[in-house]
């Protein structure tokens, strides 16, 4: 049996809820870190009744556990990188961020879930607004959709352009780059997404899948940058390969359920 130094295997953390239907949240952010060969490690911020239907009910997890969760592991691993996903409330974005702060930890990817990809909104007024005071502003990479982007940007979002204004207004926030998510966005601009890092835009763009099993794309996709970024890549390149990675998991979408089915994660072993 072959055995390795810990050193040598790349770790990275999610910081999330759990989706009992194991579509989304750490689930789905777990799967996408073992497609890319990196260990993950987990912080549950929040527990939900969900199946591909919908959520049925949410339990918090205390500020106090938060803390012991990432503490715990942040003293014993040295974790690459870190996705924050579901926060749920104030308390929890302001815990992990003093966190954050506390560790000096720079690879950090803020999926600022607060606004589903219908639109309808998930945070509160003043836990979106301790977000954007005191989580993106950490984030070397903030990855909002098209809804979180206007309540992060203040503006709406209709055309490419609207996109690039937002991206640039999100930076001024103090997020290192950012990656506004076009899945929401209609006509030629679905599945185009937004880069900006302060010095060019990137527009990213791959085939839009037809399919309506999309859940938990949006964690996944945070999640695989975080995995590159753990493995060493360059956050511009983490990005294009985690967005490669969903858009071929959404070709093998799972028609579980009676709902709306995960992507699929390890679409390689579906291929078979």
């Amino acid at each position: 049996m072959t055995s390795f130094h810990s050193s040598s295997i790349p770790i990275a953390m999610t910081i999330a809820g759990s989706d009992s239907g194991g579509g989304a949240g750490i689930q789905a952010d777990l799967r996408t870190f073992s497609f890319h060969c990196v260990h993950g490690t987990s912080v549950l911020t929040c527990i939900t009744a969900q199946n591909t239907q919908g959520v049925t009910r949410v339990d918090a997890m205390s500020p106090e556990a938060v803390t012991a969760q990432f503490e715990t592991v942040m003293v014993d691993m040295r974790v690459g990188a870190i996705k924050t996903g579901m926060l749920l409330n104030q308390e929890i974005v302001k815990t992990v961020a003093k966190k954050f702060v506390a560790f000096g930890l720079g690879n950090v990817v803020v999926d600022p879930v607060m606004v589903s990809r219908t639109g309808a909104q998930l945070l509160d007024d003043a836990a979106v607004k301790t977000m954007k005071d005191l989580l993106i502003p950490l984030a070397a990479i903030a990855t909002p959709n098209r809804y979180e982007a206007q309540i992060l940007a203040e503006m709406e979002i209709h055309t490419l352009g609207d996109m690039q204004t937002a991206a640039q207004q999100i930076y001024k926030l103090g997020a290192r780059s950012v990656l506004i998510k076009g899945g929401a966005m209609s006509g030629s601009l679905k599945a185009v997404d937004v880069w900006f890092d302060g010095d060019r835009f990137e527009v990213l763009q791959t085939e839009a899948i037809d399919t309506q099993h999309t859940h938990g794309t949006g964690c996944t996709l945070s999640a695989a940058i975080a995995a590159n970024l753990a493995l060493g890549k360059p956050h511009f390149q983490a990005v294009q390969e985690a967005k490669n990675y969903v858009t071929e998991a959404l070709k093998y979408g799972l028609a579980i359920g009676r709902g709306q089915g995960p992507v699929g994660h390890f679409y390689p072993l579906l291929k078979l």
